[in-house]
């Protein structure tokens, strides 16, 4: 990894933390996509992404859990049926390009949800039959454990779209299915990958972002000013990854 692109990472994985757990979200798209552009090898960044995932979605959870009224009954439904689909989702590999391409297309996802341009209900629009959110887990979890993020990404949207859940609901319930998927996925990962220090310490700095976004987040901070800084690095990464 060259010093510009550590440089870069420094200043943007603290930054990419604290918006993705501002909204619950633990934000491996986001960490695999900025890893894998810096050029850290391929065999460090899907772990890496996971155990940033499990750590800043647990504090998400933590501040959110508090601020919410958890909807334990739908994050069971969902979580039955995430975490076997997750596991065996990390078992199969994809080919580089396609998982690239699909990566840069789940980044649209995050974009959207930090301009604010995916719909809100705060009325149920699609009655929640008991065979739903099973579907829902298996599906996003299968492309959760494939892709090396925890879900959170595709999951909120469809629960705000649906009106099942408010926002500090979605944001609570999605940090801890999140959560859980991640560490599915993470124990389908072969044991024996290895972290460079570099890496550590984008570690340390992205789950001390992911502390203060999850503390700002769940008192109704807003900072549109970060959020359009990483919407434009999001849209730029999103578009290299599906051209390349």
């Amino acid at each position: 990894m060259s010093e510009n692109a550590l440089i870069l990472l420094i200043i943007f994985m603290p930054i990419v933390a604290f918006l993705y757990a501002s909204v619950g979200h633990g934000g491996a798209s986001s960490y695999i996509t900025l890893l894998t552009l810096a050029g850290i090898a391929s065999a460090q960044v899907k772990p890496t992404a996971l155990i940033l995932n499990m750590a800043v979605s647990a504090i998400a959870f933590a501040f959110y859990y508090k601020a919410s009224n958890f909807n334990w009954r739908l994050f069971i439904m969902l979580a039955v049926f995430s975490i076997p689909a997750s596991y065996f989702g990390g078992k199969i590999t994809v080919n580089e390009t396609l998982y690239r391409q699909i990566l840069g297309v789940l980044l649209l996802f995050p974009i959207a949800r930090f301009l604010n341009l995916l719909p809100i209900s705060d009325t149920v629009k699609v009655k929640q039959l008991i065979w739903l959110p099973p579907i829902l887990g298996l599906s996003i979890g299968l492309i959760s454990g494939m892709i090396g993020i925890g879900g959170g990404i595709i999951l909120s949207p469809v629960l705000l779209l649906l009106g099942w859940t408010n926002l500090k609901q979605t944001s609570a319930l999605s940090a801890l299915f999140i959560f859980v998927n991640s560490f599915a996925g993470l124990v389908a990962k072969p044991t024996h990958f290895s972290i460079s220090n570099e890496v550590y310490l984008l570690m340390l700095l992205a789950l001390l972002g992911g502390i203060l976004g999850a503390y700002m987040g769940a008192k109704k901070f807003d900072n549109k000013v970060l959020k359009v800084l990483l919407t434009v690095v999001l849209v730029v990464a999103s578009l290299k990854l599906i051209i390349q």
